[in-house]
């Protein structure tokens, strides 16, 4: 008896979302086109950090050699892109990377994921706000900050701020207030202030190549400081590469973080007209303008001034005074409001979408997802999320916080890449989870075929059986049961290595950078092991479902997502992971104490209901 109940518990855990897309209907509205997603990806991306990152990462990295560590950012980002572009084809519907891993890898997983994103976005909504002040006040001498410093100091250093932002909180109001009106409108302000900001960047990037010396890519080894007259070896050796390789890929490493935020197009699958090309179309053209806008940028602040002179927090202001244009630094500013504008627009864009999406499913409370009938948009999600992301801008010291925003970020790009590895491995499963979208043409072509033959198509060849024979050199062109579980069991190993070999470059660092043989023996081991599972995984026939867009050189580059997001999450501090575990014991409780049994997808698990298996047999998106 107590075993029955354990299994019964084990498979709530592991129970998968079915999505009907065979209907466009929506409780939201669809007036979303491509050109909006290409807007808010760019917008949520392309924030304020490409008018600080590029000038600290050059001085203190890279050196000229940053445009070379955006191009490597850039293609790292792209392969976590092209995991979401084939689910946006797949389930063109609201929830992103919390969606894709509960019609894939289950409930729990889910709501972990789902989870972390709602703290990734709330905190990027607060700290942005914040920055949005603070550059604000800077630009009118500061005197927002001192009146409040003045008369509503707060001494709770680590905690609470100096003082309460009362302007970061008026912003959060007023753009809540624009995601609640429609998303219309809240797309075409987007639109205006990513296009200024897109036009100041591209004056940027044109003043720097027309007042920009190519001698600053050549600087002598012997840098000196011509205010002091000495030799700066702090600052690399001169040249294009002062870091040499390591810079480069140090410098990498933080550059990626200015490629997050595309993901928020994920979260619009039921506001866009066509979601199945706009989706994935968005995501690439997204990376694509931001990495121009990057290496760009990157390229003309290093022209302009030699890259050890550059200053960190406002690298733009010195570069133009360097070069005697003292009037541009209004441009830049301008851009840089603009440019907090669209990236706050895109944190709190999609925050209330994945928290609609979790409540519509009965995981989080079941008054989120409430649409405003009028506007067509989630509500009560937006006001909610809205005035927690206000409470923290007013109160809190966002410092410590900012990391955690990397953890739930590189957490979702990981399960998604994790879904779409195991995704195109399984066999045709139209009454399930796994088949979620075709082509109007494959729709037509499977029209003919008998529910009790779609029903058949997953089950073992008869006489299938498990052999090193069956796994390296399998009969069926076709997925089938047996490839298919060969496929989800190599997919959790390589998880588990990916871990082991990023977790041990990080603890074992000492004893990697002192030769130790053990120490090498173990990485390599782990690597060799890692590779042979993805040849296992290669091996495996693949579905040959038409979607309008699909990952290329599978199973590589999946395996190589989960690995860059990995290495990254294993780069932050512990206290950053101890920030997280507290908060994912507050959704656990959350999800055992609640969603778990207010969970739609419960009232569908009995064997005996056979009517929503019917319902779901259709596996075309049209």
């Amino acid at each position: 008896m107590a075993y029955n109940g354990l299994v019964s518990f084990g498979q709530q855990l592991v129970r998968r979302k079915v999505v009907d897309c065979s209907s466009e209907a929506s409780r939201l509205s669809r007036c979303l086109n491509t050109f909006d997603l290409v807007a808010l990806g760019v917008g949520s991306t392309l924030g304020a950090g490409v008018y600080v990152l590029a000038g600290a990462v050059a001085r203190e990295n890279a050196g000229p050699a940053i445009v070379i560590s955006f191009l490597i950012a850039a293609l790292a980002s792209v392969l976590a892109g092209l995991c979401y572009g084939e689910f946006g084809a797949r389930v063109p519907k609201t929830g992103s990377a919390y969606l894709y891993s509960y019609v894939t890898v289950g409930e729990l997983l889910a709501f972990i994921t789902g989870w972390n994103l709602i703290l990734s976005y709330v905190i990027g909504t607060s700290s942005v706000a914040r920055a949005w002040s603070a550059t604000f006040d800077e630009l009118i001498g500061k005197h927002i900050g001192m009146f409040f410093q003045q008369y509503m100091s707060m001494n709770a250093p680590g905690i609470l701020a100096k003082y309460p932002d009362v302007f970061s909180v008026f912003i959060i109001l007023i753009l809540t207030g624009l995601l609640t009106f429609g998303v219309k409108e809240s797309a075409m302000v987007n639109k205006v202030f990513t296009c200024i900001n897109v036009l100041v960047l591209g004056f940027v990037i044109v003043s720097g190549f027309v007042k920009g010396s190519i001698k600053h890519w050549q600087i002598p080894e012997n840098i000196s400081d011509p205010s002091h007259n000495e030799t700066i070896p702090e600052h690399g050796v001169g040249g294009f590469m002062p870091y040499g390789i390591s810079g480069v890929l140090s410098g990498a490493a933080t550059c990626f973080y200015a490629f997050v935020g595309f993901d928020c197009i994920a979260t619009t699958g039921e506001e866009v007209k066509n979601p199945q090309k706009a989706i994935p179309i968005g995501i690439v053209a997204s990376l694509l303008i931001c990495f121009v806008a990057y290496f760009g940028v990157s390229a003309a602040l290093t022209l302009m001034m030699p890259y050890y002179m550059l200053d960190k927090n406002s690298p733009l202001p010195v570069a133009f005074k360097y070069v005697g244009w003292d009037g541009a630094n209004y441009a830049v500013a301008v851009g840089s409001l603009c440019a907090l504008s669209t990236s706050l627009l895109g944190s709190m864009f999609p925050m209330p979408r994945v928290i609609y999406a979790m409540a519509e499913d009965g995981l989080l409370f079941k008054f989120l997802a409430r649409v405003n009938e009028k506007t067509k948009t989630p509500m009560m999600a937006t006001i909610t999320s809205g005035a927690i992301a206000a409470v923290m801008a007013f109160l809190l010291d966002l410092k410590d916080l900012v990391d955690l925003m990397s953890i739930g970020t590189l957490l979702a790009y990981s399960l998604v890449a994790a879904c779409v590895l195991v995704l195109r491995y399984q066999p045709e499963q139209p009454n399930l989870a796994y088949q979620m979208a075709s082509t109007n043409e494959e729709a037509d072509n499977n029209e003919s075929v008998s529910t009790s033959e779609s029903q058949t198509a997953f089950l073992p060849e008869k006489g299938e059986k498990f052999s090193l024979k069956a796994v390296f050199r399998p009969q069926n062109t076709d997925p089938s049961k047996l490839s298919g579980s060969v496929v989800n069991v190599s997919s959790c190993i390589i998880g588990v290595l990916i871990v082991t070999f990023c977790s041990w470059t990080v603890l074992g660092k000492d004893a990697l950078k002192n030769g130790t043989p053990w120490a090498i023996a173990l990485l390599v081991a782990v690597f060799l092991l890692c590779f042979f599972f993805t040849v296992v995984i290669w091996r495996q026939p693949e579905s040959k479902t038409k979607l309008s867009f699909k990952v290329p050189f599978l199973p590589i580059l999946p395996v190589l997502s989960i690995f860059v997001n990995v290495y990254l999450m294993m780069q932050l501090d512990v206290g950053t992971w101890i920030r997280f575990a507290i908060w994912m014991v507050i959704g656990l409780l959350i999800y055992f104490t609640y969603g778990m049994w207010h969970s739609v997808e419960a009232s569908y698990s009995a064997p005996m209901d056979t009517e929503r298996s019917t319902d779901n047999n259709v596996d075309s998106c049209k």
